[in-house]
């Protein structure tokens, strides 16, 4: 399953010549990952994992290859999917272009892992979380 999440570059996302500014790359991926939790796990979303379990997901490593630019007024899609899924950690693949079928503007590959909220030692993913990230990779 690939979820896509669908948004727009401001003005504030921009440096001064209307170019994305390449940090804010990071907060599209990160608005798009945070979608897919709440898609998959209406019931458990990272508040409420935060709460009942004491998990939070930290990113543990990125490689981003920016590929185009994008520019003010620009709608993007980020597209993303779950690669891989262990005991302690989740890998994603996202990708970033301009509208639905337009330019590939970025490509990430993100390493989430789970640590306890309140202890921040790194923790196991729990058992429903890693079935539901599983069968989303069908």
């Amino acid at each position: 399953m690939e979820l896509i999440f669908r948004s727009r570059v401001y003005f504030s996302d921009t440096d001064a010549g209307g170019i994305v500014y390449h940090g804010k790359y990071l907060d599209f991926a990160e608005h798009a990952r945070t979608e897919l939790l709440r898609t998959l796990l209406p019931s458990l979303s990272q508040n409420a994992l935060k709460e009942t379990e004491k998990m939070i997901f930290v990113i543990k490593e990125i490689n981003i290859v920016y590929e185009k630019p994008g520019y003010l007024d620009d709608e993007i899609t980020v597209r993303t999917k779950v690669l891989k899924v262990q005991r302690f950690s989740v890998l994603l693949e996202q990708t970033i272009s301009r509208g639905d079928d337009g330019d590939v503007l970025a490509k990430l590959t993100v390493k989430a892992a789970t640590i306890n909220s309140l202890t921040k030692q790194i923790m196991m993913v729990p058992d429903e979380v890693i079935a539901t990230l599983r069968a989303s990779m069908d």
